[in-house]
Order: C-alpha cells, then structure tokens, then sequence
C-alpha cells in the first residue's frame, strides 16, 4: 500500500516536473530567434517577456535591449515593440494557425549575449493573467453577456 502510494506520487512529480510555461534562452547580439506556436481560433493569448539583468541591483547596460515582433501565418503583425528590456502581448487569434514571436538584439561591439525570460500562454492558461487584458476583449464579452445571452432565452 505504502509502495503504491510512493510510486504514484514519484509519478505526479516527474510528470508535473516537465511541465514548464516558460522559456529562459540566451541571444548573441546581431542575432534573432524566433519561436513558433500552433494556436487554434479564437484562442486568447498572452506573453510576457524581459532581459535578465546581468548585473543585479544595477540598471541595464544600453547593449541589453530588443525588437520584439508577434506575427501570425499569413505575416499580420499582432504585436511590434522596439529597443525594449522587458514587454507584454496579448491578442485574440483570428484564425488558427502558427503564430511566431521574433526576438531580434541589435549588433553591438564587443559582441553581448541578452538572456531572456519568456512566457507565452494561450487558451485556459492565460486565466490568471487578467492584467494584460486589452479593453477590446472586455468590450466583447459585455456584447455577449448583454445581447447574446438574452436572445438564447428568446429562441428556446
């Protein structure tokens, strides 16, 4: 019984181990990185990223700054931000597909490498991240929890 209960609780934990929401990479100045996600439509989602600094209790250097692009499968910007330390995305996936984030670091001598933190959520994981919601999105559900659901009631 005890033997049973340990191997199912070593499972849990090597199972919920592996899952991770998000992703630390370094970023050699001059470079980009880009990172790709199939999101289904209509998803929300959201995505949070910054640049570790190097030296803590310090500002960052100036060296330590990125352009940050969000485009969908068809090369529609959904987000564009330029000489950053750190940002936020959100935005309503029109239709499924891949979305990719492109993460670019400006040339600079001598050579720097930018690590950085990023999270990107979609669909249910983004429930907790109610601060980035845009006034669009909210401006959506008033419709439907104002015009919607009362003409259900109608029809049935």
């Amino acid at each position: 019984m005890v033997e049973s209960r340990l191997a199912v609780f070593l499972l849990v934990v090597g199972f919920l181990s592996f899952t991770s929401e998000s992703l630390r990479f370094d970023l050699k100045s001059g470079l980009t990185k880009c990172i790709s996600e199939d999101i289904n439509s209509n998803s929300m989602t959201v995505g949070k990223y910054s640049i570790v600094n190097p030296n803590e209790g310090h500002p960052l250097p100036d060296s330590h700054k990125l352009t940050v692009r969000v485009t969908s499968q068809y090369g529609n910007t959904l987000h564009s931000a330029d000489h950053q330390d750190s940002g936020q995305f959100s935005f309503a996936a029109a239709e499924a597909g891949s979305y990719m984030t492109c993460f670019f670091a400006p040339d600079h001598k001598p050579e720097t490498t930018l690590t950085v933190d990023f999270d990107w959520r979609t669909g249910v994981s983004t429930k907790d991240w109610s601060n980035v919601a845009k006034k669009g999105s909210v401006e959506v559900k008033f419709f439907f929890s104002d015009f919607c659901f009362p003409q259900l009631g109608l029809i049935y």
